[in-house]
């Protein structure tokens, strides 16, 4: 099975072969791979969030299946994007593309140095309205 790009501390990225040019397919089976997130890891992310949450069992058991699932479909598709270029490798572009298309997903500071410029949303007249009542109201205390 091809593996993601690995990252260095720096952030750059180095490629990774597929495997015979053949689509990768995921066993499902978790027993006889490592796990990308350990349960000790999701506790201690669960603590940076909210250091007096605790999960259930069965709840990080889904939270840890989720987690798998993510990265098996996106290296499963970003190998299937990368041999549709008609490559053998996996590159970040791969998986960036697929990240934005499917999940509306930007990472910065990966692959090209392209600025992506933030939009705000426009505020609606409604909303202007709520906010000058709101700053109004504010005032008078």
């Amino acid at each position: 099975m091809a593996s993601p790009s690995q990252n260095s501390p720096m952030g750059t990225a180095t490629p990774t072969p597929i495997q015979n040019s053949t689509t990768v397919k995921s066993t499902g089976s978790t027993d006889t791979q490592t796990p990308v997130i350990t349960k000790p890891r999701l506790q201690e992310l669960v603590r940076e969030v909210d250091p007096t949450e605790q999960l259930d069992e069965e709840v990080e058991e889904l939270l840890l299946q989720l987690a798998d699932d993510f990265i098996d479909e996106t290296v499963n598709a970003s190998c299937n994007l990368a041999k549709h270029r008609k490559v053998s490798k996996v590159e970040v572009k791969d998986v960036q593309l697929y990240l934005e298309r499917r999940w509306n997903m930007w990472i910065p500071g990966f692959g090209t140095d392209e600025l992506r410029p933030y939009k705000r949303a426009t505020a609606t007249e409604a909303h202007k309205q709520r906010l000058a009542l709101i700053r109004k109201t504010i005032k008078k205390y």
